[in-house]
């Protein structure tokens, strides 16, 4: 569901997401085929026509995968409160409410 992905990342935002910078922290959208890359592209140029701005969102063939380590999966629901108020600190809901409006976190 890629219109999931969109509506909770920022595709303007280069080299992180939010108060998070750095490569690891940038979008990026990693495929297994030609069908999902074209998926990709085609939905990348409809968010930059709906918004009117560059994406900046890469698109990149799978490669091998490093799982994050434990207490990182599922933060938010292992520590809701620490996640709520990240997420309230580093703006990343009202940076989505900017860019997608009433869509913002929606398919």
């Amino acid at each position: 569901m890629v219109s999931l992905f969109w509506h909770n990342v920022d595709p303007i935002q280069a080299n992180g997401q939010f108060c998070d910078q750095g490569n690891q922290y940038r979008s990026v959208i990693f495929t297994h085929n030609e069908k999902q890359e074209k998926v990709a592209k085609n939905t990348r140029s409809q968010v930059s026509e709906k918004i009117g701005k560059r994406v900046d969102t890469q698109i990149m063939k799978v490669g091998k995968f490093y799982p994050a380590e434990e207490y990182h999966q599922d933060y938010y629901r292992k520590n809701p409160t620490k996640y709520k108020s990240y997420r309230g600190t580093c703006g990343r809901d009202s940076r989505l409410d900017s860019v997608w409006g009433e869509k913002a976190r929606q398919p």
